[in-house]
């Protein structure tokens, strides 16, 4: 206990986020088959909803008013869906990447059209198992897989070839996204979860990625469309405090984004919008010049590999949010590996 507490003091951020902008709840999923929902999807006129783990497919189609109006399945098994995304035609995707263990040989990718049609691309890591709890589709469809990490420098997977079923396809890193401890409260264990990507999305047009922790939401220009340029990019930070577990965010294509998290009797959360600040944050800044002053480091299209620098800055409305040092995040992975172990789910959630 004391090595917890004194952990989280030591990571303390030194600074607080600004009041706005205010994610404001729309309505309660009280729906109990929604019990732990970690991803989101909008079309704007529906919002698409899946479960954490689960053994089969199975995406609840929502009202705005929070209720089930349909239910979408598939007879597939997966091993612990974590992510949804939903692509330009309609496709819906499910990301069956969660490996709380990091045990698995390979991880997948589940395509579902409307009427249950399902089809499975089995992937491959280059570089041993990652846990993961995000989908981004890029514009043309293209998934982009971010890793789990507790160190607050996450991977960036994509598939090197054309996705083949069932494969697997072998996946490629083409980059990694930093992200820094913040002050917000809450998610499951403090100021870690501030760390740890637990959901994405992308705007309908492509020009906005977004990626979640379990308590604040980063969002990066895409002008050019492209999902690596964009996490190369300085985000703005949007506070989500008060969530107990959130994994899910989605963007409506007025630009709204929305989060809701994990535990039946939570609230859909939306911040009006929220796809304008990130383009306007972006205009604002000199063309060419990411955070700290340097290149562009990836050009459209050019898929870089250059890691982000940990001690980048994310914007939060005017405060700087530190990133955490090596040393730090070797302890904060051992503790987090521990209270993984101790954690009362089952290894398919």
């Amino acid at each position: 206990m004391c090595l917890v507490a004194c952990l989280v003091l030591a990571l303390a951020p030194h600074g607080s986020a600004a009041a706005e902008p205010r994610a404001e709840s729309l309505c309660v999923i009280d729906d109990e088959r929604l019990h732990s929902v970690s991803g989101l999807a909008a079309d704007g006129r529906h919002w698409y909803a899946v479960n954490d783990g689960g053994t089969r497919l199975e995406i609840y189609v929502l009202g705005r008013d929070c209720r089930v109006r349909d239910v979408i399945t598939a007879g597939t098994d997966p091993f612990d869906v974590e992510d949804l995304a939903r692509a330009p035609d309609g496709t819906l995707w499910l990301s069956d990447t969660g490996d709380n263990r990091r045990q698995r040989d390979t991880v997948a990718l589940h395509e579902l059209t409307p009427d249950g049609d399902a089809t499975l691309y089995r992937l491959t890591y280059p570089d041993g198992p990652h846990d993961a709890e995000a989908l981004v589709l890029d514009h043309e469809g293209v998934p982009h897989i971010v890793t789990k990490a507790v160190t607050g420098t996450a991977g960036i997977y994509r598939p090197g070839d054309e996705l083949s079923s069932p494969g697997p396809t072998p996946l490629d890193k083409v980059a990694t996204v930093a992200i820094g401890s913040t002050d917000t409260q809450g998610g499951p264990v403090g100021t870690l979860g501030t760390l740890t990507v637990t959901g994405g999305a992308t705007s309908a047009d492509g020009t906005v990625v977004v990626l979640r922790t379990y308590t604040d939401a980063y969002l990066y220009a895409a002008p050019d469309r492209d999902v690596v340029a964009a996490l190369q990019r300085e985000p703005v930070r949007i506070p989500l405090p008060g969530e107990p577990q959130g994994e899910a965010v989605a963007v409506e294509p007025d630009g709204t984004m929305l989060s809701t998290s994990e535990g039946v009797g939570q609230p859909v959360r939306a911040v009006e919008g929220a796809a304008a600040l990130a383009r306007q944050h972006r205009a604002s800044e000199r063309p060419g010049t990411p955070p700290s002053g340097r290149e562009d480091p990836a050009e459209p299209g050019s898929g870089s590999d250059t890691p982000v620098d940990g001690e980048s800055e994310n914007r939060d409305w005017g405060t700087a949010v530190p990133a955490v040092s090596a040393t730090a995040a070797a302890v904060v992975l051992a503790v987090v590996l521990a209270w993984a172990r101790r954690r009362h789910r089952s290894t398919r959630s």
